[in-house]
């Protein structure tokens, strides 16, 4: 069974809530990856689009962009997500997760990325009466 910490941040608030998904309402975010977008009424924050940013498992091992899939492998990194080298050029080979959202995700890092509003107004264009424009091919009169 999934179950999820969504850490939400809203660039134009500049606020962070945090939520706590589980069970059947987790399921819309398995299988996703890093970058999407999803619409925040699958997730229970209706009227908002989010970007997936990031996560981490149960044991801290971050969700790296680059790698595909959402399996634990080791990776030589030079930098980014999972590693700050020390020194310039120092490399390293460390332990990372896949951009795929699974069950062994734990956290998830999602930014707002745009407010959706929440009325429903519909809007009917008026009709502005045109002239009729001239048929292509017909010459007019004046020629």
């Amino acid at each position: 069974m999934a179950k999820f910490k969504l850490i939400v941040s809203d660039p134009a608030s500049k606020k962070v809530t945090i939520n706590e998904l589980e069970g059947p309402k987790a399921q819309p975010l398995i299988g996703r990856e890093l970058g999407e977008v999803v619409d925040g009424s699958l997730l229970g924050l209706g009227g908002k689009r989010l970007k997936i940013a990031g996560g981490s498992d149960k044991d801290g091992i971050p969700m790296r962009f680059d790698i595909h899939g959402g399996a634990k492998k080791y990776v030589v990194l030079a930098g980014g997500t999972g590693f700050k080298p020390k020194s310039p050029g120092e490399r390293r080979r460390k332990l990372v997760r896949g951009r795929m959202i699974t069950e062994e995700t734990y956290q998830l890092n999602l930014v707002v990325e745009k407010q959706v509003e929440e009325k429903i107004e519909k809007k009917i264009p008026s009709r502005k009466a045109r002239p009729p424009s001239p048929a292509k091919g017909v010459k007019s009169s004046g020629d």
